[in-house]
């Protein structure tokens, strides 16, 4: 069929690049694609990794569902991470999936009562009431213009594998469309408050109706009291993403906004003036409004290890489908920078530079869902993100990313076999079996009833023999679940001192990985020092000459080191049988260095 199409039309990008495509799912590229229709590097193989391998069916983890959100997190105590799944569909449920601690899950959710909890395309965990457990914040309204003003949902944690829907009594009742939030103690008062970054459709001159953004503070009873416009971060516009992080290292946490209609913003907290917390406006002079281009997934992350916050964000302008620009990517054809890669680095001065270039990141992704982790444990921040388009003939491959020391990106989808064609979103990066290495779930399916697809879990089949430390932070003054806080683990590799920075917090702003901190340390045999500043106050804890590859609990205030001791486990189906292909039989040739 694509044969003939450009046997008609021999410019048509998009279906060359489909031709290509199909003889690669046929085992035939490069080799049997007809020569004048050929595109070479459509996988690129520069720097191989080994392959992941996405067992949600044997697990029974394939959901099929529209466009959604997942958390990956230790709702009921034990240690062990469980998943939670949303969708879009107004009819469809959420879905409750508990991990067993011994390689299988076991989907509860009508017990927990979520099975009437009912649409939501993101969620972000939280634990709003400081009492140990992990909530859960449900968004809804995205994309969906008048049709759109429908309420979020807090589901609190009963802590007997129940939620309540807590909505109205808490203050959080509002009907504004969103999918984004960010959780975090603005004020600085040990309690955590949410913004949400809502979306106002229309240009300005024909604004359908005003959903300006909320700030909901904690009033440290079960109750919230929503300051947005007192506090100067009542923005109004089309916002998909919000992330919260401390950028200028001055012990409060700012915000960054990501928006469909052009701007992103940067607000900087200033904390609190005249018995009020304030927010101020300082994207320009950040140099983050200097280019152009619609913007949707973000996160704040440590990407080079200097200790600075540093800015990721995603164009979203879309004009032709993904497979338009990855053919003329591969052909040197310009065609424009719709749909890609901004990195702003931070320069320790209050202002970004874009660096995506250098980085090698200006590729063209059309993200949606997408978060960041380590897959390979070498202290260096990867991501996998998951792109996507709601027109059901789009197919748009996700895209997986490997840091190469802090300096450039190499692009490892195809080694690494994460790929999927189908819509992706919500993202989580989690060690789900202990094994020190980090998986990916990923929802997928798209935005019509007919467009429904399997989530993916990509497990990781570890890279080499880098070595990790899990760490779960727990907040006395500061926050119980301690978000906000930073991490600081120094070490010697091969005789050089270093050290990797952690914020905790849930990653990307459309996908939420565990709180916990899995940080790897590459080929050290020993810790130094895990530094703990508390978000709170500022304060540093210090802990000495820790041994790897073990997760451990830290305390605020308590210098004494609590061992989790969680055991690996092997992923399993129904009938005990190891969901997992051996890495021998999944790599045709080991890993190697560009």
């Amino acid at each position: 069929m694509y044969e003939s199409i450009l046997e008609k039309d021999p410019d048509d990008l998009e279906s060359r690049w489909l031709l290509n495509l199909a003889y690669m799912t046929l085992g035939k590229y490069p080799s049997q694609v007809p020569s004048r229709w050929f595109i070479p590097r459509m996988t690129d193989t520069t720097y191989r990794i080994n392959a992941f391998e996405d067992i949600a069916q044997g697990l029974k983890l394939n959901l099929s569902n529209m466009a959604g959100g997942v958390i990956a997190e230790d709702f009921n105590q034990d240690g062990y991470l469980d998943i939670v799944t949303s969708a879009w569909g107004l009819q469809e449920p959420m879905h409750y999936f508990r991990n067993n601690r011994d390689g299988t899950y076991t989907d509860v959710t009508t017990q927990a009562g979520l099975d009437r909890i009912t649409g939501g395309l993101n969620m972000v965990q939280t634990d709003y009431n400081n009492d140990g457990l992990i909530d859960i914040f449900v968004l809804r309204g995205a994309w969906m213009g008048k049709f759109g003003e429908q309420p979020n949902s807090l589901l609190k944690n009963n802590g007997d594998g129940t939620f309540t829907d807590v909505t109205t009594t808490s203050g959080l009742l509002s009907f504004h469309p969103t999918q984004t939030a960010t959780w975090n103690d603005f004020n600085n008062d040990g309690w955590l408050d949410v913004f949400i970054g809502n979306e106002t459709e229309g240009s300005l001159m024909n604004i359908l109706k005003v959903h300006p953004c909320e700030l909901y503070l904690n009033n440290q009873d079960g109750t919230f009291t929503e300051v947005a416009t007192k506090a100067g971060c009542a923005i109004t516009g089309y916002v998909k993403g919000v992330t919260s992080g401390d950028y200028d290292n001055d012990g409060r946490p700012d915000l960054f906004l990501s928006t469909m209609d052009g701007n992103r913003y940067l607000l900087k907290n200033q904390g609190m003036m005249g018995g009020m917390l304030h927010f101020e406006d300082v994207s320009d002079q950040a140099g983050l409004r200097r280019e152009s281009g619609n913007s949707f997934p973000t996160w704040f992350w440590d990407y080079d290890n200097d200790g600075w916050l540093d800015i990721f964000v995603c164009d979203y302008t879309f004009r032709h489908a993904l497979s338009f620009y990855e053919a003329a990517e591969a052909l040197n054809k310009s065609v424009g920078s719709n749909g890609t890669v901004y990195l702003y680095r931070n320069n320790h001065d209050g202002t970004f530079t874009n660096v995506a270039e250098s980085a090698d990141l200006r590729k063209t992704v059309f993200s949606m869902g997408a978060n960041f982790g380590d897959i390979d444990n070498d202290g260096w921040l990867d991501m996998y993100l998951g792109s996507g388009n709601p027109s059901f003939k789009s197919l748009v491959p996700n895209k997986m990313f490997k840091n190469l020391g802090g300096r450039k990106f190499a692009d490892v989808t195809a080694s690494a076999r994460v790929g999927n064609v189908q819509k992706g979103h919500g993202v989580s990066f989690a060690d789900l079996d202990n094994d020190g290495d980090q998986d990916v779930y990923i929802d997928m399916g798209g935005a019509y009833v007919g467009d429904v697809y399997p989530n993916s879990l990509f497990v990781n089949p570890g890279q080499n023999t880098n070595n990790w430390i899990g760490l779960v932070l727990e907040g006395t003054r500061t926050n119980r679940a301690a978000i906000g806080s930073r991490v600081k683990v120094t070490f010697r590799e091969n005789g050089v001192r270093r050290s990797v920075y952690r914020d905790v917090n849930s990653g990307g702003s459309f996908g939420a990985s565990p709180l916990r901190r899995e940080i790897g340390i590459g080929q050290a045999t020993v810790i130094d020092e895990i530094e703990v500043q508390w978000q709170r106050t500022g304060k540093k804890q210090v802990f000495r000459n820790i041994k790897p590859n073990q997760f451990l609990r830290l305390k605020e205030g308590n210098d004494q080191i609590e061992p989790l001791n969680l055991k690996k486990t092997e992923f399993k189906d129904e009938n005990g049988l190891l969901c997992r292909t051996p890495l021998a039989v999944l790599t045709h040739q080991s890993p190697k260095k560009p």
